[in-house]
């Protein structure tokens, strides 16, 4: 079930919107103008929370996810993020790379595909590609292009990755405490100012490490491996098949996929086949399908060991009721 609220802030300029859920599906539909898509990893109820503070030129967000998560999609089209991991269970991975020290998450009119951890929560901001460009043209800045048109684990100058930090802290406090506040104008615009400084100061300093020669294979054999995984429609293919295509022994896959993604290939991909199953139960609800027609259409042939592995912390049975009660 999704909870939201759109606070009250008297002035239409600014708007604060925050929700929350206990399905992974729901909390994605309340990311907004983000286009994106979530699948739930690891096992387990999920609870999740978004919170955008949309100012004039910048919206500032806030999201808690309880379970591990593949990310993929779009932040919206000319869009520019920065992401900052404050708290989580493990690594973000990303293109084969993980955030540390000075690293930030970086995306300018790009593609988003990560995969979250436990627990984590990431904070950032997100603008117009076409804003920061332009500011960067009155500043003489020139911006990085490796920047561009990829998801980055970008490693940043520190000074402006600390100050950025304290900002998103200092709004995140006043949104619990105070949100009033955004409703004055000259303290609006400070803050605009404020976080639109930051980032022209860190983009200058911006660059991408060289992951080496073997991080990179990994990454494609990965990479491929999962173009296959998603490709493969209503077919579902074994794991067998996925090696024999990538050309990798299942230990050699299974290497690079804890590298890239801190999972197995087995248990990324049950993941993936076991959302599908959800989501083509929502959609089933009134449509008479079985749970076991779903299930094997998917590549669950064993029905009680498929009750098992729904690791949504309810069975099939209750995630189709559920649905119907809400038709």
């Amino acid at each position: 079930m999704a909870l939201r609220a759109t606070l009250p802030i008297q002035d239409s300029a600014v708007s604060l919107f925050q929700a929350s859920s206990t399905d992974v599906d729901e909390h994605c539909a309340s990311l907004g103008r983000w286009r994106l898509s979530y699948d739930q990893i690891s096992a387990g109820a999920f609870r999740g929370s978004f919170t955008q503070l949309s100012l004039p030129h910048v919206e500032v967000f806030r999201e808690i996810t309880s379970q591990q998560v593949r990310q993929y999609g779009q932040l919206g089209a000319d869009s520019f993020g920065i992401g900052l991991p404050w708290h989580g269970d493990g690594e973000v991975n990303c293109n084969g790379a993980s955030v540390a020290g000075a690293q930030v998450i970086a995306c300018v009119d790009a593609e988003v595909d990560m995969c979250t951890p436990k627990a984590f929560e990431l904070r950032g901001i997100v603008a117009s590609a076409a804003l920061i460009s332009e500011l960067a043209a009155r500043l003489e800045i020139e911006l990085p292009r490796t920047v561009w048109h990829q998801l980055q684990m970008v490693e940043m100058a520190e000074a402006p990755v600390v100050r950025l930090r304290s900002h998103l802290a200092a709004i995140q406090e006043t949104i619990a405490t105070a949100p009033e506040r955004f409703s004055d104008p000259a303290a609006r615009q400070a803050l605009e100012d404020a976080l639109l400084v930051e980032i022209m100061d860190m983009l200058p300093t911006a660059r991408t490490s060289d992951p080496g020669r073997s991080a990179t294979a990994r990454r494609r054999t990965v990479d491929r491996a999962r173009e296959l995984m998603h490709g493969s429609g209503a077919r579902s293919l074994s794991l067998l098949e996925v090696c024999k295509a990538v050309g990798a022994s299942p230990r050699k896959l299974g290497y690079s996929f804890q590298e890239v993604l801190g999972t197995s290939p087995m248990h990324y991909w049950r993941a993936m086949r076991l959302n599908r199953v959800r989501r083509e139960l929502k959609r089933a609800a009134g449509a008479g399908r079985s749970i076991y027609d779903v299930a094997v259409q998917h590549g669950f042939w064993h029905f009680s060991q498929f009750s098992l592995d729904y690791h949504f912390s309810e069975l099939p049975s209750e995630t189709l009721r559920r649905t119907r009660r809400a038709v």
